[in-house]
């Protein structure tokens, strides 16, 4: 089947296609916010915690197989010697673009996480688990969230994500045991200010500003709603947390010593039994 460009269909330049231009001119400001290099992807397999552990965390990087934060993290569990295994979540098609536009392949990899977290959940059922997402890995978690058994997931911890401020946060918060907590910052401009202005939000809500900028708006409309939404904490950036290492950009929330101040904190798995 032949396809035909007519003239209304045309930019200004009468040769380019509109619907080329637009696609162009989003990559275009996607690439201008968020860097291309990486580092070689880890398996997918789940290790064996070691002896004493007992709990996990799963760590979803942003788009483009970037794995800054699940290095961060597990660096910082470490070094902070908490009995957590960090395991990081693959999901990303090894596009920066491709992964923050893609909304269908961000759910289906949530669906996929789900599939891992009841399963680590059927072979350890003492340990905690907890998701910890940065920017368009929070769909993916919060897919994951919402496709799992309400409470199987002790705590969900979202960096700087780049869903809109309206994603409909309910059906993760009954995934979970102790709710969601979210770091977000107005000086998040560059990235989820003009980036998400040219791609929109990677929930594919176009003209929504992202939740890692303002927030994300509570959809309290009933009883029920009010009491899971209780149980979400968003922490908007500050000067306390500039003095905590994190400047208030894109990365700050998964800078070393920010994690270790205000991220490592929330994960807690003492309250459950030691295997």
């Amino acid at each position: 089947m032949q396809t035909r460009v007519v003239i209304s269909d045309l930019a200004p330049d009468g040769k380019t296609p509109k619907v080329l231009l637009g696609s162009w001119l989003k990559i275009a400001g996607l690439m201008a916010c968020v860097p291309l290099i990486g580092r070689p992807a880890w398996g997918d397999d789940l290790p064996v915690p070691e002896a004493g552990q007992h709990g996990v965390v799963f760590a979803v990087n942003g788009s483009g197989n970037l794995q800054f934060t699940s290095t961060a993290l597990e660096k910082a569990v470490m070094d902070a010697g908490l009995p957590l295994t960090v395991v990081t979540v693959e999901w990303s098609q090894g596009s920066v673009v491709a992964d923050h536009i893609d909304w269908q392949h961000a759910q289906e990899q949530g669906y996929r996480l789900a599939d891992q977290i009841a399963s680590y959940h059927q072979a350890r059922p003492s340990h905690a688990i907890y998701l910890v997402a940065h920017s368009a890995g929070s769909g993916v978690a919060l897919t994951a969230a919402a496709t799992i058994q309400p409470g199987l997931v002790d705590r969900i911890i979202l960096l700087a994500p780049s869903v809109s401020a309206d994603y409909d946060l309910r059906p993760a918060l009954r995934g979970t045991r102790d709710g969601i907590d979210v770091f977000y910052s107005r000086r998040d401009v560059f990235s989820l200010g003009f980036g998400v202005a040219f791609v929109d939000t990677s929930d594919g809500c176009r003209g929504c500003q992202a939740a890692g900028r303002v927030g994300f708006r509570v959809q309290d409309e009933t009883t029920e709603d009010a009491v899971l939404y209780a149980r979400l904490r968003q922490y908007p950036w500050d000067r306390s947390q500039a003095r905590a290492g994190n400047p208030g950009f894109h990365s700050g929330a998964r800078r070393p010593r920010f994690l270790h101040t205000s991220v490592l904190p929330l994960l807690d798995p003492s309250h459950l039994a030691v295997e």
